[in-house]
């Protein structure tokens, strides 16, 4: 006889455990299942020198915060871990570990839903999916097409300049994750190539406060993926917490001896073939830094508030010299590092709510399947959707969601 619960949560990040705190605070009994451990991803895909990106202050989850000494400092991501393994004992959340999802299954006659799993099959009246969000690695199609013998690594599997082999690294993709693995990498003496892509650079603080409080202050938290024409989000805020936080610019990179290249658009033999879209890439984001600081100076005017005047650095406009070649051996690189994103995995998920890129449908975390929702995703609902301190709010408009739904 196969189990059977009311409510199953799939997956143990903070993302479940916030669904699972907002249920019970509402009587819902349930389960959530998770393939590994409490907080797995935090364990297993991070760098070893990675920081949080958002001071310690905004280590929030319902019911739950951070209460250490150092609210401005930057956490280590072993100690992000703890924190959600100290939640999900705070809420003595439900989890059962190392419990893989194989298959979640509904019953077209029943509208009840059958999850398959490593070792047990459950049954369940509703399922809340909240695996992350970001399932799998992205690769662009012509990294199969390079030599052999080359060592290539995608970011989530990145650990330390140790782990690659002797010689030069190229690095495509400069999004939080290829900024902060270029810039270790250059600072402990490697020779570094950076394949530019679309990103926003922001101030690490101005006027005195961190870029995490203007982004929440200016309601640049709670903006809606509904703003963007098609739903389409914008190009990632490259910042880092590492080293106490500071600045991420590329064309600092470039002075300090990184070779800083357009988008990688082709393979030719050992040659690699790039855009001539650096410069214009590094316009659009020191664009934004100039943009970012000016609308936060009206906001201070506009809001009578006591933040001490800082004066307008000019920036550096030195373009970037194009480069449309890289001959892999002349250059000795012997290893890349794809930080060129994530894709969505929900092939395990045999509902009709994917769309046909295999991305889920949806609304809030609410899909045109009844009864099965989503949570935890980038972008879902706000820019804070997929961030640790903002999961709380939408796991709370499902909770109150699900009890419209029973009432």
């Amino acid at each position: 006889m196969r189990e059977q619960y009311d409510t199953v949560i799939i997956g143990g990040g903070q993302a479940g455990l916030a669904m699972s705190y907002c249920l019970r605070d509402r009587g819902y009994q349930h389960i959530i299942l998770e393939r590994k451990r409490v907080a797995e991803r935090w364990h297993s895909e991070r760098w070893d020198s990675l920081a949080f990106q958002f001071p310690n202050w905004a280590l929030q989850l319902p019911g739950f915060s951070y209460k250490g000494e150092q609210p401005d400092a930057f956490a280590h991501y072993r100690e992000v871990a703890s924190f959600v393994e100290a939640y999900a004992r705070f809420i003595d959340a439900p989890v059962r570990s190392n419990t893989e999802v194989t298959s979640l299954r509904l019953d077209p006659e029943t509208r009840k839903f059958t999850i398959d799993t490593n070792n047990a099959t459950i049954g369940a009246s509703r399922v809340i999916v909240a695996t992350g969000p970001f399932q799998g690695p992205s690769l662009p199609s012509l990294s199969a097409t390079l030599a052999s013998d080359l060592f290539q690594v995608h970011a989530s599997d990145y650990r330390n300049p140790g782990q690659l082999p002797p010689g030069a690294v190229l690095v495509v993709g400069s999004g939080a994750s290829g900024c902060q693995i270029a810039e270790e990498l250059y600072q402990c003496g490697r020779t570094v190539y950076l394949s530019v892509s679309r990103h926003r650079r922001a101030p690490r603080r101005y006027r005195g406060r961190d870029i995490t409080w203007w982004l929440i202050s200016m309601g640049r938290m709670d903006q809606r993926i509904d703003s963007f024409p098609g739903r389409q989000m914008p190009p990632s805020v490259v910042i880092t917490g590492v080293n106490g936080g500071h600045d991420v610019n590329i064309r600092d990179f470039a002075r300090d001896g990184v070779v800083v290249l357009g988008r990688l658009v082709g393979v030719d033999g050992s040659k690699l073939v790039f855009g001539s879209d650096a410069e214009e890439i590094l316009a659009a984001s020191d664009k934004a830094y100039l943009d970012f600081k000016r609308i936060a100076d009206d906001y201070v005017i506009n809001n009578d508030l006591d933040l001490e005047l800082e004066e307008h650095a000019a920036i550096d406009r030195a373009p970037v010299k194009h480069v449309a070649t890289v001959d892999l051996k002349a250059a000795n690189i012997r290893s890349v590092i794809w930080s060129t994103g994530y894709r969505f995995d929900f092939s395990w998920l045999k509902a009709p709510i994917l769309d046909g890129r295999g991305a889920p449908v949806q609304e809030r975390g609410v899909t045109n399947c009844e009864n099965l929702f989503l949570l935890g995703l980038h972008w879902m609902h706000t820019f804070k959707s997929g961030v640790l301190f903002g999961v709380g709010e939408d796991a709370a408009y499902l909770s109150d969601y699900i009890d419209r739904q029973r009432h």
